[in-house]
């Protein structure tokens, strides 16, 4: 029998910066880990239409995980805030200054605009500069347009709020508070959806994430215990080939 411990998706602890995602962030782990977005990445097809297909801008790099990738989803997720120039600025207008955005800085061009993540321990902001917008100059946030705009304002206050509370200095480190089921949920599915990939059968999943003992104790063909972990592995499976565009806000996988 195969010894699964020493491979890499056993260990649950090489899990845990998962329990603090947002949805897009998610949706990433579950995106890259798509045996034929890593072909596509692999081939270097970098067509617009080949990253559009999966609900990119740009293919990103699936070695990345969601702590080190900044995937520039199409089209945008409510929580991208989108800076204008002022063309009538009041006297006081506050202008853009780059350096004093908080966090640890990562800028990209996604072929029609800057996109400007920017992290702190709890929280990541994405801001979507327009051609015209340059450093110095008076601006505007835009939300877009919709019937119902409530959630896309929530979103975008969120934003604003975290960028208005940080200080120049982002913090060292942030309190968290205990993770939710739902996070826990992701952790469980990735492991499970790893494992799986491997090769891992159905009992060497729940070793790894629910250790040996609790399945020599129940593992029999109608445990609930087997039942969980086929749960999990068929959740992993449709995560990853397309429902991981409901965490990133994004129309339906295009049908073929």
């Amino acid at each position: 029998m195969t010894d699964r411990s020493v491979e890499h998706w056993y260990p649950t602890a090489a899990y845990l910066y998962v329990l603090h995602q947002g949805g897009p962030a998610l949706a990433w782990e579950y995106l890259r880990r798509n045996p034929d977005y890593r072909h596509d990445w692999l081939h270097r097809r970098r067509r617009p239409d080949t990253a559009h297909r999966w609900g990119l801008r740009l293919l990103e790099d699936p070695a990345l995980d969601a702590r080190d990738a900044h995937p520039a989803w199409f089209p945008d997720h409510d929580g991208v805030i989108q800076l204008y120039p002022d063309d009538d600025p009041p006297p006081d207008a506050d202008a853009f200054e780059f350096w004093n955005v908080p966090g640890r800085k990562h800028l990209i061009h996604d072929g029609k605009r800057l996109v400007l993540t920017t992290q702190w321990p709890g929280c990541c902001v994405r801001l979507a500069l327009t051609p015209s917008m340059a450093d110095g100059m008076a601006y505007l946030y835009a939300i877009r347009g919709c019937t119902t705009p409530c959630a896309r304002y929530r979103a975008l206050a969120a934003g604003l709020d975290a960028l208005s509370t940080a200080t120049g200095a982002a913090p060292a480190a942030a309190t968290r508070s205990r993770p939710t089921h739902a996070a826990v949920l992701e952790l469980h599915t990735l492991q499970a959806l790893d494992a799986t990939l491997a090769g891992a059968s159905l009992r060497e999943v729940a070793e790894g994430l629910f250790g040996v003992d609790a399945v020599a104790a129940d593992w029999h063909k109608d445990s609930a215990l087997r039942a969980r972990v086929r749960r999990l592995v068929r959740r992993g499976d449709a995560l990853m080939r397309g429902g991981y565009r409901r965490l990133a806000q994004l129309p339906p996988f295009p049908s073929h």
